[in-house]
């Protein structure tokens, strides 16, 4: 298994392993490159302004960080064209599928921005230029894999040429349309070929040889070679039609196994499906299955012996029974019951979350639906959105509570804090006491929640505005506790504070804990906000440009609920650039 993931930061000890392992693998298939050349490629990473490109690392890797490929793409955003100067394989076993995979995510980054092309060198399948039968066949095998997205060699210029006299195997120039427009404008396709001379090879290339190429090119439009190891051409991946990438879906499919019919309890699947019935519609979403991922994901942020205690307790319990903590020790808490029932206060912060047959496995399949999300966003996805219940943000290290059993926000940002700094903004209308207290003493991890005043909103015991952190993380916990009769103004002046705020921190990641119980009527909070409302929150979380991750907590109004969700997102999705 692999995945692909886009590196931004070079100097993250994760990213700095991988970009080795990608220079080895460089010298190892492309042992002509200088190994100067090779060094370039963490400074070209951070550097657009001195290199007049944007370099972005794509490496598929698996989750003891063996690299199994990579593709460095380069973006020249003057003239909208991306250029992939590198795709390369390892020969290592467990490596099938990997060359495709890199160069399906390439042409999406494309696609997702509307470039007018991908551009890429290919060795020529012509036995002129390339005399050597071995690599000739390869360079076949090569254009034929090309030729299936519709990507071919331009024709009658001089861009093959040998640059000097000796140099063997000339490679051509290939035009990826990326199903967009196969056309290409010889005035235009002049100012990409002079970019790519002067840019990539401006230290190889004499000027007289770049004039004398793009004096070669004379067709308008410029030709493109016909398919020749394709009877026709194949069928391109669909293009958004604005220009925007799909907001990526995961729904817990295992949500609704969940179900506490005792009356009053208003976590119910109920919620999910009104969501789902307001937000497919918009076209905006794409879903996808989850994958379920190794329990070490959760024993990373919770207490091992709790997260055993949740897995066995559930085999103690009968069919449509639910136990309720009644016995809270205060002390000798080191010593927990032996009997599971009672022990069931030795982590609960309440006595209205119960534990049943079917809450592990629920909140189990929640946490593989986070970490599907949080592996996409990983992967270089805009935005990425969790449907999911039971919720999430009361979960403590070693405690559950308010509906929660495992803190989905705090699971993923641990697992995304090996990649970037990760910020977290709850806008539930409780407290999101869970990943405060899991993070309060970290600082690469920024946790903001704008909530009830604790004084008469659960949980009631935290959220002050004086909890700020503790040691390393002095500072990087940040409550807005408001009252509990507000306007949304109000409500709008703290939720762009808490944006300066994360704007100062500067997050590679940004986890939205995203409740909809700060509703006008929601019968677990008191606050008026109403749908148009949702939809100036979402702009103001889109204008930030984050990679960003939201997942379902709160909102139990189940008559706007939905609507409430649908003018969010599209508030977020229009924002979005």
């Amino acid at each position: 298994m692999f995945r692909i993931r886009k590196i931004s930061n070079p100097y993250l000890s994760v990213n700095t392993r991988a970009i080795e392992q990608v220079k080895n693998l460089i010298n190892k298939q492309f042992g002509t490159i200088g190994q100067e050349k090779v060094d370039l490629i963490s400074d070209q990473l951070i550097d657009p302004l001195k290199y007049h490109f944007h370099a972005m690392l794509f490496v598929a890797d698996s989750y003891n960080e063996n690299i199994k490929g990579f593709a460095l793409l380069l973006h020249m955003p003057d003239l909208h064209f991306y250029y992939l100067d590198y795709l390369a394989v390892s020969p290592s076993k467990g490596s099938s599928g990997v060359g495709s995979a890199l160069y399906q995510r390439v042409r999406e980054e494309a696609q997702s921005v509307r470039a007018k092309g991908l551009f890429y060198e290919c060795l020529p399948d012509d036995p002129a230029l390339s005399a050597n039968p071995t690599i000739l066949n390869q360079n076949k095998k090569r254009l034929a894999f090309y030729e299936k997205f519709g990507a071919r060699p331009v024709i009658n210029t001089k861009y093959e040429m040998p640059v000097k006299p000796g140099d063997t195997d000339p490679p051509y120039l290939v035009f990826d349309g990326l199903g967009i427009s196969d056309e290409l404008p010889g005035d235009y396709f002049k100012q990409v070929v002079t970019a790519i001379l002067h840019r990539k090879y401006g230290d190889y290339c004499p000027e007289t040889y770049v004039k004398e190429v793009i004096d070669s090119i004379i067709d308008d439009p410029v030709k493109i070679r016909p398919f020749r190891y394709q009877k026709k051409k194949s069928e391109s991946q669909p293009v958004p039609t604005n220009g925007k990438p799909s907001i990526f879906l995961v729904v817990n499919d295992k949500h609704f196994i969940h179900h506490i019919k005792e009356r009053g309890y208003v976590e119910a699947p109920v919620r999910i499906q009104s969501i789902m019935k307001e937000i497919i519609p918009t076209g905006i979403f794409r879903e996808q299955k989850t994958h379920h991922y190794p329990d070490h994901f959760i024993t990373d942020v919770h207490d091992h012996k709790y997260f055993q205690y949740f897995k066995d307790v559930i085999q103690k319990i009968a069919v449509d029974k639910s136990v309720y903590p009644y016995v809270f020790p205060i002390r000798n808490n080191t010593k927990p019951p032996k009997e599971l029932s009672v022990r069931a206060g030795y982590y609960c912060i309440d006595t209205f979350t119960p534990l049943n047959k079917n809450a592990y496995l629920a909140a189990r399949s929640g946490v593989d639906s986070t970490l599907t999300a949080a592996d996409e966003i990983l992967q270089g996805t805009r935005a990425a959105y969790v449907l999911t219940r039971p919720p999430g943000h009361h979960a403590e290290k070693n405690v559950f509570g308010g509906f929660c059993y495992f803190n989905n926000n705090a699971i993923a940002a641990n697992f995304l804090s090996r990649y970037g700094k990760v910020a977290i903004l709850d806008l539930d209308y409780h407290h999101g006491n869970g990943q405060q207290q899991i993070f309060y003493k970290r600082s690469d991890v920024f946790t903001l929640s704008i909530h009830g005043h604790p004084s008469f909103a659960y949980p009631y015991f935290s959220g002050f505005s004086s909890e700020e952190g503790e040691g390393e993380g002095v500072g990087f916990n940040k409550n807005y506790a408001l009252s509990e009769k507000i306007t949304y103004n109000v409500y709008r002046e703290h939720l762009l504070k808490a944006t300066d705020q994360i704007k100062k921190f500067k997050p590679d990641y940004l986890i939205v804990s995203i409740g909809f119980d700060t509703s006008k009527g929601d019968p677990t909070g008191t606050w008026p906000l109403v749908t148009r409302d949702f939809y100036q929150n979402g702009q103001i979380i889109g204008l930030m440009e984050y990679p960003t991750l939201f997942i379902q907590e709160g909102g139990y109004k189940t008559q706007n609920l939905g609507k409430n969700a649908k003018a969010f997102f599209r508030g977020f999705y229009n924002a979005m650039k």
